[in-house]
């Protein structure tokens, strides 16, 4: 895993690393990560001016989570000026160790605690038979 990282397992980081206060809505993690997995593909950094500012802040949120790292080179071209290049680098130790943390019992969600056997009940288990 830590030499690949697919959509499905950028999703369960995402997912882990946001604060469990907030609510988290599967659609839009799944959003993100397709949108961030879409400027990778199978690549492990991508140039930072391919990015539109919109794009940036997704980013930039998703630096702040430590799912991705930036980069910096510098090349001296015509006349000692000097050119500086900016990457975005998934961190993909950070993405693996998500992925493969071992959540502890009260996160595991019980499908019957809450209530929720009841969503799964059909219409006609509810009827009564006398």
């Amino acid at each position: 895993m830590k030499d690949l990282v697919t959509i499905e397992n950028l999703r369960t980081a995402i997912e882990r690393s946001l604060d469990s206060a907030i609510c988290q809505d599967e659609e839009w993690v799944d959003q993100i990560a397709l949108f961030v997995m879409d400027f990778f593909g199978y690549e492990e950094r991508i140039l930072d001016n391919r990015l539109t500012p919109k794009d940036r802040d997704v980013f930039y949120m998703l630096e702040g989570m430590d799912l991705l790292k930036t980069e910096m080179e510098e090349a001296t071209i015509q006349k000692g000026k000097i050119w500086r290049i900016h990457y975005w680098i998934l961190n993909k130790d950070k993405i693996a160790k998500l992925v493969n943390l071992e959540l502890p019992e009260e996160m595991i969600e019980d499908p019957l605690s809450d209530g929720k056997i009841y969503q799964n009940l059909s219409e006609n288990q509810w009827k009564r038979h006398v």
